[in-house]
């Protein structure tokens, strides 16, 4: 008789159950449950970022001049000489409040807008020559655009000069 007639027949394995899984995958499923409420507690408890420049908080004094900005009613449709000299008459009362030393009240035309720039580039009031010399036009009208655009400038500018 040789070897290999005295082995036993193959015995057919038993089928592998899915459950319960392996002590490894006990862990896993512990360790995944604690990260998650790791992350969640830390989105929780996380300090809320600083406010965009656009929603920041405003000092008292640009608060109230930005109120006074809201309150001129735009000339859309009629003659813009009157609401360009509120505006300037704003810049120039905020400048006098701001810099009092530097006589600031005093500039006009190309000057006035220069030194406008030079307190917030960001609003590029150079190029709103209308600004100073619309005033004196006898009949002084704007497209919306335009009207638009000086406004924003104006505020940009109440909001972020040095």
């Amino acid at each position: 008789m040789s070897t290999l007639d005295r082995l036993e027949p193959l015995i057919e394995p038993a089928a592998v159950s899915a459950w319960p899984p392996a002590p490894g995958w006990w862990a896993l499923a512990v360790l995944l449950s604690l990260l998650a409420v790791l992350v969640w507690h830390k989105r929780a408890r996380k300090v809320p970022s600083a406010p965009s420049p656009d929603r920041a908080e405003v000092d008292p004094f640009r608060q109230s001049a930005l109120d006074e900005l809201a309150a001129l009613p735009p000339p859309y449709g009629r003659n813009a000489a009157p609401w360009l000299q509120q505006l300037n008459a704003l810049l120039k009362r905020v400048c006098k409040a701001r810099y009092p030393d530097q006589h600031s009240q005093t500039l006009s035309g190309r000057a006035w807008l220069a030194y406008l720039d030079t307190r917030c580039t960001a609003a590029g009031l150079t190029r709103w020559m209308i600004l100073v010399d619309g005033a004196y036009r006898a009949d002084c009208r704007l497209d919306d655009r335009a009207i638009d655009g000086l406004q924003l400038a104006v505020e940009t500018w109440i909001r972020k000069h040095a």
